[in-house]
């Protein structure tokens, strides 16, 4: 995932990079808003997060600018204005999400994602509906619910076919447990709960039959990833 941090508190800003830095992430970063313009109509991202307070040009006209530029990646905005009516103005004006100061970063990663894997869909309806997810030689049939690994059949649970799903569907990322089960189990994450944990320690027995290679891997401190390597 590729972000621009708009923001012009050095704190803050540093705070935000370095956390979707360890996730893997790509970040660049501006401290003003002529800076943060440029760097959003130069640049492909897949999320800004955009201060609301900025020197040298609101974040709403940045927001306003980007609209009418007709750049859609979702925005995020981060202010110390909480009022509901604030709040509110910032949706209208375009943004995708609305964040107070002081906030989680991990509240923030997950709502950075959902944002992210929401654009991602609309993007791949558009080009027509995914029937299969496949990675190394294993591939999800989406129409027929199966699952198989080297043509062989995989057997799995709903859950645990729904969490495979989840991963594939996010190859190559980062995904945090906090997210799998707002995602896969859809209730807010208890962080003394260990099923997931468990879900993908009987996935991984199931995928990894017969010497087959490793594909479910755990990034420690930040969640699991799906990967050959």
């Amino acid at each position: 995932m590729k972000l621009l941090v708009i923001e012009d508190d050095q704190t803050t800003r540093n705070y935000i990079k370095k956390g979707f830095v360890e996730l893997g992430d790509v970040v660049d970063t501006a401290e003003n808003g002529p800076d943060g313009l440029f760097f959003a109509t130069s640049n492909h991202y897949d999320l800004i997060i955009l201060d609301r307070m900025l020197p040298k040009m609101d974040g709403l006209a940045i927001l306003a600018a980007l609209r009418a530029a007709s750049i859609t990646t979702p925005v995020i905005i981060l202010s110390a204005l909480g009022h509901v009516d604030e709040r509110i103005q910032g949706l209208k004006a375009g943004s995708d999400d609305y964040l107070t100061k002081p906030f989680s970063f991990q509240e923030l990663q997950v709502r950075s994602q959902i944002l992210v894997q929401r654009q991602q869909n609309l993007s791949q309806t558009a080009q027509g509906v995914i029937t299969e997810l496949t990675i190394d030689n294993l591939v999800m049939d989406l129409v027929g619910h199966q699952v198989t690994r080297a043509g062989l059949e995989v057997k799995l649970q709903p859950k645990e076919f729904q969490l495979l799903r989840y991963l594939l569907a996010h190859k190559e990322q980062v995904v945090s447990r906090t997210l799998l089960f707002e995602s896969v189990w859809d209730y807010h994450f208890d962080p003394k709960t260990n099923v997931i944990d468990v879900h993908i320690a009987k996935l991984r027995k199931k995928l990894e039959v017969d010497g087959q290679t490793q594909l479910i891997h755990t990034v420690r401190g930040a969640g699991y990833v799906v990967r050959t390597l």
